[in-house]
């Protein structure tokens, strides 16, 4: 064996090991319990809350409920909004931090990151107090003649997803601002040197360049928000329930673990194929982009 063979196959033992422990956590923490999860969804549900022997497809079978169809798109829409209301929300803060100065630039990525050290649960509250009906911020609203006195600010569509946009919004900024770091600023003067406006190159060039950040902060924000549950259960309504509300609701209350895990296993199923999809066609339209810079 060559001594270049030999360095390939120690580089790619290397490589393995370092990746070991970080496959056996998922494979132990992740892969096993859904796997695990799918199971359960074929089996009978027990009396007592718990799992019976055997195997049954009535529980998938009653998938096909018109009220989970609804459910899912209600879940599907509300995480999409709430996606795209963050990366819009987050597009110009990452532009922001990455064109000023490094102290300003601390301050402010720790004043994003300040949220998350106080508790969860503690700033949905805040918020459910703060769109209050009786609270300060609907009479200043409707003082101001925005809204009547007869318009509600919780228990619907629009407080699920301003709370969500709120809660998930450092995750899109973060990847955002981490690929703007690593853009040629330059590209953008050199495009209004030659006409265009600033809008204009941002749009048309510091967006595209950093597609991969964009994408990263879409899959840190869209999946969390397809499984939440605990947002609109507090500012939501009967409205605005969710997939993940069902969830929560068969597992604790109705004690249907089989049921629980079928409507895990059709969100999972759900939220899996058009990631599968948008990875299939980034992959093939690099292979395109590859053999066409291979034929010049």
């Amino acid at each position: 064996m060559s001594s270049e063979a030999r360095q390939k196959k120690q580089s790619r033992l290397s490589e393995i090991l370092v990746s070991l422990p970080s496959f056996g956590w998922l494979l132990v923490f992740f892969l096993i319990p859904t796997l695990i999860v799918f199971a359960i969804a074929f089996k009978p549900p027990d009396p007592y809350g718990g799992v019976s022997e055997g195997w049954t497809l009535s529980t998938i079978a009653s998938l096909a409920n018109p009220n989970y169809f609804v459910l899912i798109v209600r879940t599907m829409w509300l995480s999409l909004l709430t996606t795209i209301g963050c990366l819009t929300l987050a597009l110009p803060v990452g532009y922001f931090l990455s064109r000023t100065k490094p102290n300003v630039r601390s301050l402010l990525l720790l004043l994003i990151i300040v949220p998350f050290w106080s508790s969860f649960l503690i700033r949905i509250f805040a918020w459910k107090s703060f769109l209050h009906p009786e609270g300060t911020f609907k009479e200043l609203l409707v003082f101001l003649h925005v809204v009547s006195p007869n318009t509600p600010l919780l228990y619907n569509s629009t407080a699920v997803v301003l709370v969500m946009v709120y809660t998930y919004l450092p995750f899109a900024i973060l990847p955002i601002y981490a690929a703007a770091s690593k853009f040629n600023f330059q590209l953008i003067e050199a495009a209004m040197d030659l006409g265009s406006t600033r809008l204009k190159a941002f749009c048309k060039i510091f967006i595209p360049n950093i597609r991969n950040g964009l994408l990263t902060a879409m899959i840190m924000v869209f999946v969390p928000a397809v499984g939440a549950y605990v947002i609109p259960d507090l500012v939501g309504g009967t409205q605005s329930e969710m997939i993940g509300n069902k969830i929560a609701q068969r597992t604790l209350i109705d004690r249907n673990l089989p049921q629980a895990s079928a409507l895990s296993t059709l969100l999972a199923v759900v939220v899996v194929i058009p990631m599968a999809a948008i990875t299939l066609m980034q992959t093939r339209a690099k292979k395109l982009k590859l053999e066409a810079k291979n034929k010049e």
